[in-house]
C-alpha cells in the first residue's frame, strides 16, 4: 500500500528533486505540494498524510514553527540546507534531517526511518495491550498493594526504595530500580541513572527534561539521551 505525502517547500528546483525521488522509489504517493505551509494547514485538516517533506525556511511561517502548531502530525521529513535546527527537531519527533544538497540513496535511508518509525509504532501499541492485564503486587511496608502495569506513569529512585507513581498514586517500594528494569518489558525506558518512564505516557523532550501526560517533568541523563532519541525519537 503506497504511503500518502506532500511536500512543503518553496524554490521549485527543490519541488522538483522531491517529486521525482517520491516518484521513483514507487512507495509513496505525492497527493500535493505546498510553496508554504500556511496553504498546506486546510489540506491536512480534510486530508490524511502519512508523510510531509517539510523545508524549515519558508514564507509566512518557518518549517520549525509549522511543526509546533501540528497537535497530532503525520511523519516529518525536513529538508533544508541548514544544520542549525537539527538538534530542535528531535523535540518534535521528526523522522530525520535531510541536509539539501542530498542524494536520492540519503532519500530513500529517510523513508525507510519513516516505515521503521511506523512498525515501532505498531510494537509499542501491541505492548501497551498486553501489558494492560499485567499486574504486580507492590510490597510497601508490611502491605501489597496490586498495581497495573499499564498504569505506571514513571519509576525514580531514591536512595534505599523506588516510588512508583501511577496515574492514581504513588507507592513506595524496597526493590530497586534495576529489578524494575528486569520485570518490566520494553514499553518502559530508563532515561536517568534514578528514573524510567512508560513511553505511552511520553508528550515531548525539551532540553534535559521529558514531559509526561499529567504534567510529570522528569530529567533525562547525558548518558541515557542519545540512546532514548535512536531507540524511541529517531529510529534508524
Amino acid at each position: 500500500m503506497l504511503r500518502a505525502c506532500i511536500i512543503i517547500e518553496d524554490q521549485p528546483p527543490a519541488q522538483r528533486i522531491l517529486q521525482k525521488y517520491i516518484q521513483d522509489i514507487g512507495s509513496l504517493e505525492l497527493k500535493a505540494t505546498f510553496n508554504n505551509a500556511i496553504d498546506a494547514i486546510p489540506y491536512l485538516q480534510s486530508n490524511s498524510v502519512d508523510i510531509i517533506f517539510l523545508d524549515i525556511h519558508l514564507p509566512k511561517i518557518s518549517g520549525m514553527d509549522f511543526l509546533k502548531t501540528l497537535k497530532k502530525s503525520p511523519q516529518i521529513i525536513l529538508t533544508t540546507a541548514f544544520s542549525d535546527y537539527a538538534i530542535e527537531s528531535y523535540e518534535y519527533n521528526v523522522v530525520d534531517y535531510l541536509l539539501k544538497p542530498f542524494s536520492f540513496q540519503r532519500f530513500v535511508q529517510a523513508v525507510s526511518k519513516s516505515a521503521g518509525l511506523s512498525n515501532k509504532a505498531k510494537q509499542i501499541n501491541d505492548n501497551k495491550k498486553q501489558v494492560l492485564d499485567e499486574v504486580f503486587f507492590i510490597k510497601s511496608g508490611y502491605e501489597l498493594f496490586k498495581v497495573n502495569a499499564s498504569n505506571i506513569i514513571y519509576i525514580k529512585s531514591d536512595s534505599d526504595y523506588t516510588e512508583i507513581v501511577t496515574s492514581q498514586k504513588t507507592y513506595l517500594s524496597s526493590d530497586a530500580l534495576k529489578k524494575w528494569l528486569q520485570k518490566l518489558d520494553n514499553t518502559f525506558c530508563q532515561i536517568h541513572k534514578s528514573h524510567i518512564i512508560n513511553i505511552t505516557y511520553l508528550e515531548k523532550v525539551s532540553a534535559n527534561q521529558v514531559y509526561l501526560k499529567n504534567d510529570y517533568v522528569v530529567p533525562i541523563g547525558r548518558a541515557f539521551k542519545e540512546e532514548f532519541i535512536k531507540n524511541y525519537l529517531k529510529e534508524k
